[in-house]
């Protein structure tokens, strides 16, 4: 009988201290999140000595916890996989350091992974992959479509050339007065009112998959700054709804097109913008008839930045023969093709 194969995940790529084990790949032991939202929403954004000050706090206490939830010891886990990067640097290496600690004292392998790679796989931890598949990423730093027509293996076919969606959610929010993180706030207030704004579109040229949204945030920036010049008052609730309505509209066009394009047999959705009800909710409606492409879409707790999916990705990696020297660094720009 095959052992099971037990993964300890380490992530701390921005603002949440996670650790997590996972069994064989799919199923989830336990998955301990500290989040910092309370200690970076005063200064508006995420401060990167700040996140690093409170990860050196945590991390030791969430992967004892992670341990302690699933009901492992040291001795029972197979692998260590870390995010390695992309995210802030000095946030990466308190996960980076601890995890190489715990291989070093522990003789277990370590396995470094990509931050993107994870957010894809959380998918897995739901649904079986089906090759050749796409992945939509959306998050606060990306916004791409990735092609996989193997486990492992990943081809960019689209990215943001300018603002990540979720970065531009962020800006506009903060123009509109919201608390952080902006994108909820901006969801939430974009249900309330209707997209009676005229806002632009960015497709770029005819044959790219790419994305732009720098124009879009602009535009937003803008139209209200014109507004209130003239004493004129914009509504909030429909600013936000035309905004959203931009955004969503570009995503789930390319998305849809790239999948029939590539002949894919499943779209995932993946990445923290990922929890948006309202992307959520038009990519299943365009989705809902094409019989020969399966949408997956992972529960909100597995949107935003967690260490299961780093199990997840490091299981696959693992089993694929990939190990991690000592030497192991945090890479702020890592390139998920490549790394």
């Amino acid at each position: 009988m095959k052992k099971d194969l037990i993964v300890l995940g380490i992530e701390t790529s921005c603002d949440e201290t996670a650790a997590a084990v996972i069994k064989n790949g799919t199923k989830i032991l336990s998955n301990i999140v500290a989040s910092q939202i309370e200690s970076h929403k005063r200064f508006g954004g995420v401060v990167p000595e700040l996140a690093s000050r409170h990860h050196v706090e945590q991390i030791t206490i969430v992967i004892e916890e992670a341990l302690e939830k699933a009901e492992v010891t040291f001795q029972d886990i197979d692998a260590i996989a870390v995010t390695e990067g992309p995210g802030l640097v000095g946030a990466l290496l308190v996960g980076v350091n601890a995890a190489k600690a715990i291989a070093f004292a522990k003789n277990i392998p370590l396995v470094g992974v990509h931050h993107i790679a994870g957010h894809i796989y959380a998918n897995r931890l739901i649904k079986e992959m089906s090759f050749p598949l796409l992945s939509l990423v959306v998050s606060g730093g990306h916004t791409e479509l990735v092609l996989m027509k193997e486990h492992g293996e990943f081809e960019v076919i689209g990215e943001t050339r300018d603002d990540a969606a979720g970065e531009a959610y962020d800006k506009v929010a903060r123009t509109l007065n919201l608390p952080y993180p902006g994108g909820p706030h901006i969801d939430r207030l974009a249900h309330e009112g209707s997209p009676t704004i005229d806002l632009p579109r960015a497709w770029l040229e005819e044959d790219t998959y790419d994305f732009s949204f720098s124009g879009l945030k602009s535009a937003v920036i803008n139209t209200l700054h014109n507004a209130e010049q003239k004493g004129i008052t914009v509504d909030p609730k429909n600013m936000a709804a035309s905004f959203q309505a931009s955004v969503i509209d570009v995503l789930v066009t390319k998305t849809l097109k790239a999948a029939k394009e590539f002949n894919v047999k499943q779209v995932l959705l993946s990445g923290g913008v990922a929890a948006n009800k309202g992307l959520r909710s038009e990519l299943e409606s365009e989705f809902a008839d094409i019989n020969n492409i399966e949408l997956v879409i992972p529960p909100l707790n597995l949107c935003t930045d967690n260490a299961a999916m780093i199990a997840a990705a490091g299981s696959i990696l693992f089993e694929k023969g990939k190990r991690s020297e000592y030497s192991l660094n945090a890479n702020p720009s890592l390139d998920i093709e490549n790394f």
